[in-house]
């Protein structure tokens, strides 16, 4: 048989998935191939487990996605260079390179920080091919015209649809697996610098200004990732935005109650929520007292403005805690001091919560040495699948800071699942490649709905 001729990538087709162009990276030092997808979910058919998942063949395009169907034939876990540990599904599909077809056996990943949605692994090619690392694109090379007769790029609707998105950082993967979501979901997205953006406060004409005096109140709605130390300012805008209509993805009271460590860890108190035994004073003559409340070192020391875990400092030794307590007190910085759960061993868990549901969910598991479990402190992610009463405690903190989108961190401990905090502008980096999920157009499909509802 004679072998074909092949570069170090090339547009491949994929007939029974409905893919009829994919660009590939030939890669032979990799054994199996894989292919970019999301939102996989699996099921039964036939008595087989099947998978279903979302691809987007196109690099920088989410507008155009396939939905496709595979009988599972593998399961296979593999760390990522990130120190993610994710569980891949291996399916069987056709592959047609110009007029040879074959079956090859594909993992199902997210690759979307990859520079191609697809790799072509040695495994697939053995026998059938041979390696040009010179050259690109040898079988065959689709314009753009063919591309859009393939996947009628053009045609794709427009939502009219109004939506900013309020950060600071254009570049971060959050703001823009946001921003591309919305584009691909049709609507026109802006991404709002919340520090560029400024107010008029008027009963007749309230304004929002961005930029130089560019008006902004026919937005739609707003997508809020306000940074901690915007906190002020972004809510006093998210306010200003809902005085003229536009509806807000987390409201100004509800971030602004998240991220007040105290007040929310009173509300949730309130509320019944279980979290670990937490002491707040001022005074340094009550710090021994302080100290006894959560039941003695070890234990941990919040600023109440931290975030990633910055801020947070363990205390191995009543004497430590002391010094630690009275240095912040000195400083005049607020601190909670919250009893540290051994049994945990440097593990927590990341529930995404919208619209009331948690909708993906992680463990994370900190470094050695290290007790935070945060992604952003080199901590690693598991998919897990949390109890059901978890997931009752993960929606009711969200829903008690009336938060729309939240990520809620649970502990397990000997006494229950315990909450320790809720993030009102979570990330979605470590979340979407650990479990596969399209968590950015989750995000704006909640949107959809409160504008759609709204207009009603």
């Amino acid at each position: 048989m004679e072998k074909l001729l092949i570069g170090s990538e090339e547009w491949c087709n994929l007939p029974d998935l409905g893919i009829p162009a994919i660009k590939a990276r030939v890669d032979s030092g990799a054994k199996t191939s894989s292919i970019h997808a999301v939102n996989i979910s699996t099921f039964k058919r036939d008595g087989h487990k099947w998978v279903r998942y979302e691809v987007f063949p196109l690099q920088d395009n989410r507008r155009v996605s396939i939905h496709c169907e595979s009988k599972i034939v593998n399961t296979r876990y593999i760390k990522s260079s990130t120190g993610v540990s994710e569980k891949r599904y291996i399916i069987k599909t056709p592959l047609t390179l110009g007029n040879d077809t074959w079956d090859i056996e594909i993992t199902l990943a997210n690759r979307d920080s990859m520079g191609y949605r697809m790799l072509l692994g040695r495994e697939a090619m053995i026998g059938r091919t041979v390696i040009d690392p010179s050259q690109e694109q040898c079988v065959v090379n689709y314009s753009f015209e063919q591309l859009n007769k393939f996947y009628k790029i053009d045609n794709k609707k427009k939502s009219g649809f109004k939506i900013g998105l309020l950060a600071s950082n254009p570049e971060l993967y959050s703001n823009k697996r946001i921003i591309e979501a919305g584009e691909e979901r049709g609507h026109e997205m802006f991404f709002l610098n919340a520090q560029q953006c400024y107010v008029k406060m008027d009963a007749n004409t309230p304004e929002i200004h961005y930029r130089g005096g560019k008006v902004i109140n026919n937005l739609d709605a707003i997508i809020p990732r306000i940074k901690p130390s915007m906190t002020f300012y972004g809510c006093a805008l998210i306010r200003q935005f809902d005085s003229v209509g536009t509806y807000a993805l987390n409201k100004a009271e509800a971030i602004s109650q998240s991220r007040d460590k105290l007040y929310s860890s009173q509300l949730f108190s309130k509320n019944g929520i279980q979290i670990p035994t937490t002491g707040f004073a001022n005074s340094p003559i009550e710090t021994k007292d302080l100290i006894e409340m959560v039941n003695g070192a070890p234990l941990i020391i919040k600023l109440l403005e931290s975030t990633q875990g910055k801020g947070v400092v363990l205390a191995e030794t009543n004497k430590a805690a002391e010094s630690v307590i009275n240095a912040f007190k000195s400083l005049k910085t607020n601190i909670l001091v919250q009893e540290f759960i051994k049994e945990a061993g440097g593990k927590d868990l990341r529930c995404f919560v919208i619209d009331g549901k948690v909708v993906a969910s992680i463990e994370r598991i900190a470094v050695k040495g290290e007790f935070r479990a945060n992604i952003h402190q080199g901590g690693s992610a598991n998919i897990i699948k949390i109890t059901s009463e978890e997931k009752k405690l993960a929606i009711k903190a969200a829903k008690v800071l009336d938060l729309d989108v939240a990520g809620v961190d649970l502990i397990r401990s000997n006494k229950g699942p315990l909450l320790l905090e809720v993030n009102s502008s979570p990330g979605l980096e470590g979340i979407e490649k650990a479990t596969g999920k399209d968590i950015a157009s989750m995000m704006i499909y909640a949107v959809e709905k409160r504008i759609a509802h709204k207009k009603e």
